[in-house]
């Protein structure tokens, strides 16, 4: 497959890693370091050593997993770690991981003496289609999903499915949700493709659809002034309910599973704001609860959810702004919605 170009950049797919050997080759780095948490140090890195074997010179900066760990305390303890092993600003990180690694590892990266060089090698199928492309770094503050970050691009991304055998069932599905997200905002037909298909076997030529959508909005909008927001569907709800399940469940859901939920009721605010049929919000509905379990809501959690999505960084004047469905494979943005209204999609999906 063709690299997409992305912003001065390049997005490689199944490519055996072979174009970062020139990367390296052509800028002459001071010194390589791979970023990885410790279950891609455990599972990734040996499979990213067998694709490039002839490198040797780098070395490991490795942190814990989970999103709960991707905040500042983290960032300063790998800050320090740079500081300790001599890093110039002539230096390369490689961000070898899922959405907390690229996510963080390009914050830290692009903040380290006001910016040094890295490419992003995602490992899960949510960071090849969803946090990897698009030029955010990010991290939390307090649970509230990332409420500080830069926009900086990686000098490569490298998107190779022999990584994502390393999954387990759950975390293809976490992915999956994304994808679904892009068919139901741009592509409706990629949409009816990814309803037919085993999410536990994407092939390469549907993970190149998701990355060629988000790439074509994110080329349009680089800084989330208009048409990005279109990205946002499902996060609205769906990153308040991840964040409330962080910090209250003993097994929080996953990204996709909250953003499912997030789809499934913003799916409903859409029928109620612009004009998405009653047929298209049953099909989205069926489809998404067919294959993601149920999650109770509570009643109690309600009055924090809104508060989490007023802290939403998309809003503005003290509005909580969505992006919502016009039909299916068309989505707009800057949604104003009733705190009631979405208080009664979070009762739609509960009553389910």
């Amino acid at each position: 497959m063709e690299p997409i170009k992305s912003a001065g950049h390049s997005i490689y797919f199944e490519s055996g890693l072979s174009p970062l050997k020139d990367i390296l080759e052509k800028n002459k780095y001071s010194k390589v370091f791979v970023f990885a948490d410790t279950n891609t140090a455990e599972l990734c890195i040996p499979v990213f050593r067998s694709l490039l074997d002839d490198l040797e010179d780098f070395d490991i900066i490795e942190t814990d997993s989970g999103e709960e760990n991707k905040n500042i305390d983290f960032c300063i303890g790998i800050w320090k770690t740079l500081l300790d092993f001599g890093a110039d600003r002539k230096c390369l990180m490689i961000n070898l991981g899922g959405g907390v690694i690229t996510d963080m590892g390009g914050f830290v990266a692009s903040t380290y003496k006001r910016g040094i060089d890295f490419i992003n090698i995602p490992t899960t199928l949510l960071s090849q289609v969803d946090a990897s492309v698009g030029g955010k770094t990010g991290i939390d503050i307090d649970n509230v999903k990332n409420m500080v970050g830069t926009f900086s691009l990686p000098q490569a991304v490298f998107i190779e499915n022999t990584f994502l055998t390393t999954l387990s069932k759950r975390e293809m599905l976490s992915g999956f949700a994304e994808m679904i997200k892009h068919g139901l905002i741009v592509d409706a037909a990629y949409y009816e493709e990814l309803k037919n298909s085993d999410y536990q076997n994407i092939t390469p030529q549907a993970i190149y659809r998701s990355v060629e959508i988000k790439n074509e909005v994110v080329t349009e909008d680089p800084l989330e002034k208009g048409l990005r927001k279109i990205l946002n569907f499902g996060h609205t709800i769906g990153h308040a309910v991840e964040s409330y399940s962080l910090s209250k469940d003993k097994k929080p859901l996953t990204h996709g599973e909250a953003i499912a939920i997030g789809m499934v009721c913003e799916g409903f605010l859409s029928a109620k704001y612009c004009n998405l049929t009653e047929d298209e919000l049953k099909d989205l509905t069926a489809y998404i609860t067919s294959i993601y379990p149920k999650y109770n809501i509570k009643e109690k959690s309600f009055a924090a959810l809104i508060g989490l999505m007023q802290s939403d960084k998309k809003n503005e004047e003290g509005h909580i702004l969505f992006s919502l469905l016009e039909k299916i494979g068309h989505c707009t943005f800057n949604c104003k919605v009733t705190d009631k209204d979405i208080l009664a999609s979070l009762n739609y999906y509960n009553s389910l």
